[in-house]
């Protein structure tokens, strides 16, 4: 009895962002799990007795029938700057062609042929040196009428199963509204709402609803979890297509749907009053996003990352037209070299880290090689963006889609239902790992550069 009062007092000193995790086991063998800012609240009546009033005021006592009661301090975020931040969540990796997969309006976590997640995937992920996981869901299909827009349970209840995975592994988690909004061919339809007020506002009003059933089914749930309003949102175009001639109109609405999403998030309270919230740009897109993008405005301060995504030099990374790259590459794209690469990075570094606002590349990658050399370049392309991203204070993840192949989209790290490693899937994650959390001064960007293949 005197441990477990012992370690309420050690946390009582936490910080009010701070999570802690206090499981308590009871003598029929089930666990109730809460979260607090604070234990300023917890009380021990006596040694199989417990009461705990969380931070919305809710009291829960247990009289009789605890067996033990276990604290921790829970994997939350250090937000004390946008350094901390950016490391506290660190090296991702997304949970790719899954819970975002969908068929004929349909989304289910298998149709595009990776099996259900489990635990071991999550562990795998973990113990391979991630530090955080996307999850991109698509929702169509799960979805009702106005004016409710009710989120089918089941499928809600999925998708906590596999953030639950992902927490009982200890990595941070990033959960978004996907495919919804792809190429606007569906409820998320920015191409048609630029032209319609009314669709407009009918949108704002699904994303709304939407994001507040979200956020109350993870109320208390720590600041682990971030949610990303959505995800590569454009025209049909990619980021060139009508939205360079409307006169801003694309971007006007993908900022109010910005604002609409944080206002939901925060409306619903518990813990999404302080929950970081990932804000994309248009199509994620590193230009539009630093020229374009209205970060909204908060009830709360510091807790919005912008969302961006990195492939460059696409043709490389996702096509596999070329199969080097760098300074010392010969069959290379002309452009999106290490430089490119530094010079964006720096770019989000003036127009949104140095004015406090975190920034993140939520994806980016390169598909698996069929020959030794190309897979040289791979790696010396993955190991100098990691370490460029850890420099300048980006967290990143890895687009894993479960590809077992080699060439275009073939970028399979981790078996999205065992854990197992796919082909030189180990190889390469060290790699990455190296770059991103390396901390011997003799360890620069400089050094990777000058270790290019040859």
């Amino acid at each position: 009895m005197k441990r477990l009062i012992l370690s309420a007092l050690a946390l009582a000193s936490t910080s009010v962002y701070a999570q802690n995790l206090i499981e308590v086991t009871l003598k029929d063998g089930s666990v109730q799990t809460f979260q607090t800012s604070s234990v300023e609240h917890v009380r021990f009546t006596q040694g199989d007795s417990f009461t705990i009033t969380d931070d919305e005021g809710v009291t829960t006592s247990f009289e009789g029938i605890v067996a033990s009661v276990r604290f921790s301090k829970h994997h939350a975020i250090d937000g004390t700057s946008v350094h901390t931040i950016a490391h506290s969540i660190g090296l991702g990796w997304n949970l790719g062609n899954s819970l975002d997969a969908h068929n004929n309006g349909y989304a289910a976590e298998t149709a595009w042929g990776n099996k259900e997640s489990t635990l071991n995937t999550f562990k795998s992920v973990k113990e391979a040196g991630f530090t955080a996981v996307r999850i991109p869901v698509t929702w169509l299909g799960h979805i009702g009428s106005a004016p409710d827009y009710k989120i089918d349970d089941n499928y809600m209840n999925h998708v906590a199963k596999v953030v639950g995975y992902a927490k009982e592994a200890g990595l941070k988690v990033i959960i978004n509204i996907h495919h919804d909004g792809a190429n606007s061919q569906y409820w998320l339809d920015v191409l048609g709402s630029s032209k319609d007020e009314n669709k407009n506002t009918q949108v704002k009003a699904q994303l709304s609803a939407m994001w507040k059933q979200i956020a109350t089914k993870f109320k208390r749930e720590g600041d682990y979890l971030i949610f990303e309003g959505m995800n590569e949102i454009h025209d049909g175009g990619w980021g060139w297509g009508e939205n360079l001639k409307d006169g801003g109109a694309q971007y006007r609405v993908m900022n109010e749907w910005l604002q609409t999403f944080v206002d939901a998030v925060r409306s619903v309270g518990g813990e999404n009053t302080y929950r970081y919230l990932g804000c994309p740009g248009y199509d994620t897109n590193v230009d539009h996003t630093i020229n374009e993008i209205k970060v909204p405005e908060d009830v709360v301060e510091n807790r919005l990352l912008v969302a961006v995504h990195f492939y460059d030099p696409y043709t490389y990374t996702l096509n596999n037209e070329k199969d080097e790259w760098g300074h010392t590459g010969v069959n290379k794209e002309s452009w999106g070299d290490e430089e490119n690469m530094t010079t964006t990075f720096s770019r989000l570094k003036t127009k949104f880290m140095d004015q406090g606002i975190p920034v993140y590349l939520g994806e980016f990658g390169n598909v698996h090689r069929a020959t030794e050399r190309a897979e040289s370049f791979r790696k010396y392309y993955l190991e100098y963006i990691c370490k460029a991203a850890s420099d300048y204070d980006l967290p990143l993840f890895f687009w894993d889609n479960g590809g077992t192949g080699a060439g275009q989209e073939q970028s399979g790290l981790i078996n999205h239902e065992t854990g197992e490693y796919i082909n030189n899937g180990k190889e390469v994650i060290d790699v990455m790992v190296k770059g991103f959390f390396t901390e011997d001064p003799s360890y620069t960007l400089e050094s990777v550069y000058n270790n290019a293949p040859r």
